[in-house]
């Protein structure tokens, strides 16, 4: 398994696996400890794995948790999506910088996305299953929800919106967000 530091997103990085394809289909690791932990992650801080499923257009997020914050590591197991990643920590060098990644089935790329990053994502094929290891448990209160088309964010996303939750479709802009999360 490759591992590659994200430029842009410090703290970021993409594992990249190896898919050993034949014509039963294929077969790949997807996490493993010692990769993890050779990059100065603990393998072991995850302690909720979670599934979700979006059809073509749907787009989740900008999403990120106050207080402590959350990692995740974050794979396409089925379709494809336009995955994005914002860096919201005050204090990193990559502050407010956004990274987009292409995650798919066929590739089984994983991106870690550090705690204080905000993530969303969109669904490029008919269905999208993405998969989530995540390093908190859930605690609604502290959900944080940032407007997906932020001028001053200009993510490019690659399709129309087909759908989003009132939640997502609601959220405010990245400067409320950040008066929030930083007062």
């Amino acid at each position: 398994m490759k591992v590659t530091q994200v430029p842009a997103i410090e703290g970021a990085f993409l594992f990249e696996p190896t898919p050993y394809a034949d014509e039963r289909g294929f077969f790949c690791r997807t996490f493993d400890t010692d990769v993890v932990r050779s990059v100065g992650l603990d393998p072991h801080a995850f302690v909720q794995d979670s599934v979700s499923r979006s059809a073509r257009g749907v787009l989740r997020g900008l999403h990120l948790r106050s207080g402590a914050g959350e990692a995740k590591l974050v794979r396409c197991s089925y379709g494809k999506i336009f995955d994005v990643v914002v860096d919201l920590r005050p204090h990193s060098p990559t502050y407010r910088n956004v990274a987009s990644f292409e995650l798919s089935d066929q590739t089984q790329r994983s991106v870690y996305i550090p705690a204080g990053c905000a993530h969303g994502f969109q669904a490029l094929t008919e269905t999208a299953d993405t998969s989530y290891r995540i390093d908190r448990e859930h605690d609604p209160a502290e959900d944080v929800t940032i407007a997906f088309d932020d001028p001053e964010l200009a993510i490019a996303w690659p399709l129309p919106v087909a759908s989003m939750s009132p939640r997502d479709r609601e959220a405010p802009s990245l400067a409320k967000v950040l008066l929030q999360i930083e007062s």
